[in-house]
């Protein structure tokens, strides 16, 4: 009899709580049933659409590539290693058949050749006549002592993540200005909000890219020119095994959070998301990474003995 009671308890209870949650998971699912059919009739826009993505050979870039080709986006696909970008249309073509088919366009681009940019955008454009959304993506990352880091290697990736990132949208803003629309998507990194130890050189970059990306933003709102921060935590790529040391060696070591990082595949998908509701900024992590942007800019303080105890550890685990 008393298990029966107290099973009569425990239905009751849970009815009360669910009644009390009607007022606000009603409103929660029909807002995003809402925002599932508006993205869905936005995504149906992107067909024909001029794509293009620099660092489109592996990793993110691939993924991004198969998610737009997918959604029947004419794609220009950006990398310094043309094989793997012939690899790359070879697969979208065989795995995603669009109607009409748009064969995907190779460009070998290296965006550290600042000079070389603007005549190979002029090539794409004599194409197609236009860029709707351009990606950002290439870049490259650094392990590294402040003190033992080369200033070659700052430069290297300033070049990179920084300098060529703008050279190549700068090469593009002129054609999206004029026919008064256009999206630019650029892929950042947690690390572009808050610095860890042993990344300056790629925060400093990270974190330059943000800054120019919200003076630009406010700059072309007028021409109708989207701009959108896509800020990923660790992903599961080659990133870390392609970065530099502070000597400028490859750094060639798949790190434990690096392969414990998101699929490239689910972050492809939320930077389609962010694309298509103009998000202006996007954080794209686990809860650590979120918990540390907050406290950096609630409780600087804090923030930094974490990173000092951070630090300290990083160099012990070394010696050890």
């Amino acid at each position: 009899m008393k298990e029966q009671e107290k099973f009569i308890g425990w239905h009751i209870m849970w009815w009360l709580v669910g009644l009390g949650c009607i007022p606000v998971t009603f409103p929660w699912i029909l807002y995003h049933l809402f925002d599932i059919m508006k993205q869905k009739r936005r995504k149906a826009k992107l067909a024909g659409k001029v794509v293009m993505i620099t660092g489109a050979s592996s990793g993110l870039g691939e993924a991004m590539a198969h998610i737009f080709y997918s959604s029947g986006c004419r794609l220009i696909l950006a990398s310094r290693r043309k094989e793997e970008l012939e690899r790359v249309k070879s697969v979208l073509m065989n795995k995603h058949p669009t109607v009409p088919t748009h064969p995907p366009i190779v460009l070998p681009l290296d965006i550290t050749d600042l000079n070389s940019i603007p005549p190979e955008i002029e090539k794409v454009l004599k194409i197609y006549g236009k860029i709707d959304v351009l990606i950002n993506n290439a870049g490259i990352s650094y392990r590294g002592e402040v003190i033992n880091t080369n200033v070659d290697v700052d430069i290297k990736l300033m070049l990179c993540n920084y300098f060529g990132q703008i050279a190549v949208s700068k090469a593009v803003l002129p054609s999206m200005i004029e026919q008064q629309s256009g999206h630019l998507v650029y892929i950042s990194s947690v690390q572009g909000k808050i610095a860890l130890p042993h990344r300056s050189a790629y925060s400093a970059s990270k974190h330059a890219l943000q800054a120019w990306c919200d003076s630009a933003r406010a700059e072309l709102a007028d021409h109708n020119i989207d701009i959108t921060v896509v800020s990923p935590g660790y992903i599961n790529t080659a990133l870390s095994l392609n970065a530099l040391t502070g000597s400028g060696q490859n750094y060639g070591v798949m790190d434990k959070a690096t392969a414990q990082g998101l699929p490239p595949e689910y972050v492809a998908e939320e930077v389609l998301k962010a694309l298509l509701r103009k998000t202006s900024e996007l954080t794209v992590s686990t809860f650590t990474p979120k918990v540390a942007i907050y406290l950096r800019t609630v409780f600087p303080s804090l923030y930094f003995w974490i990173m000092r105890k951070r630090a300290n550890k990083e160099i012990k685990d070394k010696q050890s």
